[in-house]
């Protein structure tokens, strides 16, 4: 619940931020942010690492 309420919080000071800047600025920091964000989710889908499920988990969880 903490989280969440941080992330409001993050989410209102930059949508406050963004109200005033001009529209077109706003509009670019948008792309920039889209287009990193797609170049990070296919570097990750891409990349040969691949995460392993923890011993505990095959197991059923239970310790």
């Amino acid at each position: 619940m903490l989280f969440l309420v941080g992330a409001m919080l993050v989410l209102g000071v930059i949508l406050g931020a963004v109200a005033h800047l001009p529209v077109p600025v706003g509009a670019a920091a948008g792309l920039a942010i889209a287009l990193w964000l797609t170049l990070f989710a296919a570097r990750e889908r891409l990349s040969g690492h691949r995460r392993t499920a923890h011993p505990d988990h095959e197991r059923g969880g239970t310790r």
